[in-house]
Parts: C-alpha cells; structure tokens; sequence
C-alpha cells in the first residue's frame, strides 16, 4: 500500500483536552472531523465534539437531547438483558440504537492553519429538532457565491440523515431540514454549478442488497435533490470492500472532478482513495485510485476512541496544494499536506 500524505509535525492539532465541554456535566470524548473553510482572511473548521457522562462501575450513561432542546441523560445497568453495549460507537437497548456519545459542532479559527482558538462572537452548532436529537456529526461546508452550504449528519431514534444549514456570516444561520432522509450521510456539494445546476455526493446505505455506495445527486436550488444517480461501489478484497463515502467538496482540475473519499474494509480499518468525474458530466467517472493514498500509521491513528482511522471532510486548495484536515482514530483532529498532481498520478483507468 502506498501513502503520499506529508503529515503536520505538530499532529495532533486538537485533542480533548484543549476544548471545554459544552455544559458542566459533560466531557469531551472526542475531536473529529472537521469541516473546513476560509473566512475573513483566516482557516476556519467546523470541529466535531462527541461528549458524554463520566460512567460509573455497573451502568452505562448516554445522553440525547430531549423535545425541549435540553441534555438528558439515559441510564441503564450493564447487566441488563436487553442492553448489547460491544461497539464503543453504539449502544443497542430493547432493539434500539443509541450513541455512547452526543455530538455538536464548534466552530474554531487560526492564523497559521495550525494552532486553532475560539474566536469570540461565534456560537457553536447544536441539533435541532426530534431529527437530531443524538446529534449533528461530520460537517461538510461548501461555498457558492457569497453563501456557505453546511451539510452534516443529523442523528435520531428515527435513523441517520443529512441535514443542512446556511449562512453568509457565521453568525446568523438558516435551516433547511434533511435533504437526504435515512439512512444516508457523507454529502458534499460541489462548490460549482455544473450547466445551471447544483450537485452533491451522498451515501445512502442498504444492509440487505446494495451496500454503503456514493452516489450522485442534482438540485436545481440547493435544497430539493433529484435524479440520484449511483456513482462509486465498494472493491471486494481491498481496502475499501466495506463501505466508502465521500470527503470533501470535489475539486476542479483541468482532468475532472477529483474526489478524495474514504474507505473501510470488514475491520472497520479506514483508508483515504481519490476518484475522478467528468467535468461536464460527474456522473461518468474517469478513474479511481487502486491503492489508498493515506492509511493510519502513526500513534495517533492507529490508537484512539476509535483505531485505525484516518478521516477527511473538510480540505483547502491553494494550487498544487491540497491541505486536508481529518479525524484520527476517531478522537483527535490532524492536518496532512497533498500535491493534487501526485494524487492524480496515483488514478487509474478501469471498470467501476
């Protein structure tokens, strides 16, 4: 396997302890996954914070938000019958899914794109709504004119969906409600209208036929999505047998679209590939890279919350530079440097 990422020295760049949680009785589990974007001159990312309860000997705690907007923790014995708690992502109680985490969005900013703060003035995002009271997760943020698209994971008892927000300042947001009803997630929208349209990446999932694939979808405002369109599978027999989804917005290269995406295999081991769309027609896809261009490796990547993942949603392009920034064994936030030729040297033709 090959893995041309030139990690940040000072990784990781966020960890737990250098944010405070959202209320007193809260801790933070986790940072990941960041959305990215420029504004005012500055690197801004939209970090994912996964909090939860200190837990005590011989009882889970996992908190949801309740109808009137507030933190509300549930608590069950361990020994329950009904409770299978083996996965440290998902909790399942009397036939129902919840997370061992409730997470929100924070916003953070930063002169140099590697030491990040809270800038004063800005709220963070939190769920909203019965449709997202375990959470909002894995923000995505695409800009049109003057106007920014965020798109995240909205989570409840009544599945896994994509929601959306806009704004212009990051001040003042509007709501838009899921675009993309369960089960999906990992949408990007393409910050370019391609002959008049908008279009995005999604991931609807199928546990029985089909699978977890990314497919292509088109609006003609932004909000109301049509003609999906399956777009990448998954590989039996490599890295990315299991599932894929899509990172980032893609990028414009005078090649096509370039897509950096993730993929985990049977292990739940996820690895960074790259796929390439027809300019005109993203729905044709040109080529895909055979082996992963990043892959967990270091410390922080292999052991975490979550080990060996590596996991992008948010990048910057100056050039030839590609500076993503992802989620590292699920609980911490790094940066890596990417020359977008080298990835695309990496593509190869083939039967998708």
């Amino acid at each position: 396997m090959s893995d041309i990422a030139h990690r940040f020295p000072e990784n990781p760049i966020l960890m737990p302890k250098d944010l405070k949680s959202s209320t007193p009785d809260l801790q933070i589990i986790s940072l990941l996954n960041p959305g990215v974007f420029v504004f005012e001159n500055k690197t801004w990312l939209l970090v994912r914070v996964a909090e939860s309860i200190s837990q005590k000997e011989g009882v889970i705690f996992f908190p949801v938000i309740n109808e009137l907007g507030k933190v509300e923790i549930i608590e069950i014995p361990l020994n329950d019958p009904d409770l299978v708690a083996t996965d440290a992502r998902i909790v399942q109680y009397k036939g129902l899914d919840y997370l061992t985490t409730l997470s929100h969005l924070r916003i953070l900013c930063s002169d140099d794109g590697i030491h990040f703060y809270e800038p004063e003035g800005y709220s963070s995002l939190f769920g909203l709504g019965t449709l997202e009271q375990f959470g909002i997760e894995d923000a995505r943020v695409s800009k049109l004119e003057d106007t920014y698209y965020i798109t995240y994971t909205a989570v409840s008892s009544n599945g896994v969906g994509v929601g959306l927000r806009t704004t212009k300042d990051w001040i003042k947001y509007e709501t838009k409600g899921m675009i993309f009803p369960p089960h999906n997630k990992d949408c990007a929208i393409f910050e370019e209208k391609i002959n008049g349209k908008f279009y995005a990446l999604h991931r609807p999932s199928s546990p029985q036929i089909g699978g977890n694939f990314i497919w292509l979808a088109e609006s003609s405002d932004g909000v109301h999505w049509g003609n999906h369109q399956f777009l990448v599978g998954t590989r039996k027999g490599l890295w990315d047998s299991a599932r894929v989804g899509a990172g980032a917005a893609p990028i414009k290269t005078d090649k096509g679209w370039l897509e950096i995406y993730h993929g985990a295999n049977a292990e739940h081991q996820y690895c960074l590939g790259a796929f390439l769309m027809d300019l005109n027609d993203p729905s044709k896809v040109i080529a895909r890279t055979l082996e992963p261009i990043m892959m967990p490796q270091e410390n922080y990547e292999l052991s975490g919350f979550f080990g060996y993942v590596v996991f992008t949603n948010g990048h910057l392009v100056e050039g030839d530079k590609l500076t993503m920034y992802y989620g590292a064994a699920d609980e911490f936030v790094c940066g890596a440097h990417f020359s977008i030729a080298e990835i695309l040297s990496c593509l190869v033709n083939e039967s998708l």
